[in-house]
């Protein structure tokens, strides 16, 4: 009786067949895991982006001049591609009414973000 050392054939294949399922599992997660990175720092801009409007327009003392400073339309932000922040304000009541406040909702869109950001905010006449 020979006294052989090695593997059989079938063992090598089915080692490899385990080494590519692991390797495929592997893969796969770290694809996922980057995509989700990805999206996470999108959405995460987005928030900044939608916050950092809406403290503009609390800080600003010029309560008359915020429909012609704030409300408009943005897409050029220089480390953000394809993003698009959308000010609008909506007037209620008026001078001399009780009721004269502004309602500012900030939208922000972009790769990676869904449903889009959406922050709200209602500033006072003083």
């Amino acid at each position: 009786m020979d006294n052989q050392r090695g593997f059989t054939l079938i063992e090598v294949i089915l080692a490899l067949t385990i080494l590519l399922v692991v390797m495929m599992m592997l893969a796969t997660t770290t694809g996922k895991t980057v995509h989700i990175a990805t999206t996470s720092a999108n959405q995460n801009a987005a928030i900044q982006l939608a916050i950092d409007r809406v403290e503009q327009v609390r800080a600003d003392p010029q309560y008359d001049g915020l429909d012609s400073m704030y409300a408009k339309t943005e897409t050029t932000f220089p480390t953000l591609s394809g993003f698009t922040r959308v000010t609008s304000i909506v007037r209620t009541g008026g001078v001399g009414q009780p009721n004269d406040y502004k309602k500012v909702t900030v939208t922000v869109t972009g790769p990676g973000v869904s449903p889009a950001v959406v922050r709200t905010v209602t500033v006072a006449a003083p």
